[in-house]
């Protein structure tokens, strides 16, 4: 009898956010990528390098673990002190989203391949509590639109904002 292979609506957003970024960024130079909102805020390509990052750092890593251990613990992933020490900054957008895209075809790829049993695998944030591998992949797809949310709004700001003439509302 076959393995059943894994569906699940995260997935599919999963699988869709690299088009929708490829289609938010169109049009967008590279000087236009370094700009940032304001002081603390990020650019576009430093959001761009941290999905790049968390992507192999957080998602795939705690998928691996929780697939060949029981209930592995793994400690916080905390953007801000990567951004604070600058793991995000001084990175080409265009590499950072490429390097990306590669790792989520990769990552696509194994995870349909998983027997939809491997959902309810457990592991253990820190500071949290326990998870289960259906979880993390919920947690990685909402990760994934917070970001198109972002993007289009410093896309918006950098293409359109400015051109908009008198038809400007106050921010």
């Amino acid at each position: 009898m076959a393995q059943a292979k894994l569906t699940h609506l995260s997935l599919d957003h999963l699988a869709a956010t690299p088009e929708i970024f490829r289609a938010l960024l169109t049009g967008v130079h590279e000087r236009q990528t370094e700009w940032k909102p304001g002081e603390g805020r990020w650019s576009i390509a430093e959001v761009l390098e941290h999905l790049s990052h968390i992507e192999g750092h957080c998602f795939r890593a705690r998928l691996d673990h929780m697939l060949t251990e029981d209930a592995p613990v793994f400690a916080d992933y905390d953007q801000n002190v990567y951004y604070r020490t600058g793991t995000y900054s001084g990175r080409d957008a265009e590499e950072s989203f490429a390097h990306w895209e590669e790792q989520r075809e990769d990552n696509l790829a194994a995870l349909t391949e998983l027997d939809p049993i491997v959902l309810s695998r457990k592991g253990v944030h820190a500071d949290r509590g326990e998870f289960t591998l259906e979880q993390l992949l919920n947690a990685w797809a909402f990760h994934d639109l917070s970001h198109v949310r972002q993007l289009a709004g410093l896309v918006g700001m950098q293409l359109y904002h400015l051109a908009m003439g008198v038809l400007v509302d106050p921010l």
